[in-house]
């Protein structure tokens, strides 16, 4: 099975300082993919320079020519579908047709409370992520979407003239629990997972492997439900969020090692943070790119 090498590269950087040359020389590595992060904030960087993922998109897709763009991952938190599908539309436009949805349900970080509302409960944002992707499926691939819902609406809204991509642009559909993999297994052209949360602090890379297959299976299982064969949906792992954390990215060995266990459980696209500095992210940024030139070669 073959594998495809994608980096995150995070939205920390003056565009005219450090962005630009960041997402071209991602190109230039021959990563399949760049994504970053949809966020108002994150975690460890709330306090620094963050930019919107949208209009960093907008500018890699013009600053690039091949290489697929996209968000790891957008939620519900601070968006609507509608306009998502407007700034969607426009990025798929502008990029050609190199564009990806990364999208889950969300979280219970800073963005579920910088709007002023209240963070919603698991349940709530399950029930929320439920309504707003089918609508959002909708708003890119017809034309005028009338819709009433419990957490979302639409009255004629006008989407022309869709995506370059057909029918739409492809979702990358974040999901762990049943309902999410429902929603993955109906409307996803890949599913995204970072592993496990629970092991992250105290388990071992071998529970991690294992946790993967079991959501590996349970993906298996949804799509048989909507008689779908999962092999239509590639598999992305996030990496940076298991047990391992930063070791695959020490040397192209241990990456080799890492993405050839991955490889085994079905995953068909790993993705590998851009080294930041003094971060949770920090790696030798030479190892980096030998590891983005040679890593996937070297698995056969």
């Amino acid at each position: 099975m073959s594998l495809r090498l994608s980096t995150v590269i995070l939205p920390v950087d003056r565009w005219h300082e450090a962005g630009r040359a960041t997402w071209q020389r991602a190109e230039e590595l021959g990563f399949h993919a760049a994504y970053t992060y949809d966020h108002l904030s994150w975690r460890s960087f709330r306090d620094g320079p963050w930019f919107g993922a949208v209009p960093t998109l907008t500018a890699a897709a013009a600053a690039t020519e091949r290489l697929r763009l996209g968000t790891l991952v957008t939620s519900p938190n601070f968006r609507h579908p509608v306009t998502l599908a407007k700034e969607l539309i426009s990025l798929d436009d502008i990029s050609g047709g190199r564009i990806t949805l990364g999208i889950g349900a969300g979280g219970s970080g800073f963005d579920a409370t910088a709007l002023g509302q209240e963070a919603w409960t698991p349940k709530e944002r399950a029930d929320r992520f439920g309504e707003f992707l089918p609508l959002l499926d909708r708003l890119l691939t017809e034309d005028a979407v009338t819709h009433q819902g419990t957490h979302y609406s639409a009255h004629e809204a006008r989407t022309i003239p869709g995506c370059v991509q057909r029918p739409r642009l492809p979702f990358a559909v974040a999901a762990t629990g049943p309902r999410g993999l429902r929603l993955a297994a109906r409307y996803g052209q890949a599913w995204v997972t970072t592993g496990d949360p629970k092991l992250y602090e105290e388990g071992t890379p071998e529970q991690s492997v294992d946790a993967l297959r079991m959501q590996a299976e349970k993906l298996g299982k949804a799509c048989a439900e909507v008689g779908r064969d999962v092999a239509e949906l590639d598999q992305v792992l996030l990496t940076g969020f298991t047990p391992d954390r930063g070791r695959p990215l020490e040397s192209v060995d241990a990456f080799v090692d890492f993405a050839g266990r991955h490889r085994d459980l079905g995953f068909t696209e790993i993705v590998i943070h851009w080294p930041i500095p003094d971060s949770d992210f920090a790696a030798d940024e030479k190892v980096f790119e030998r590891i983005a030139t040679e890593g996937v070669a070297q698995l056969g």
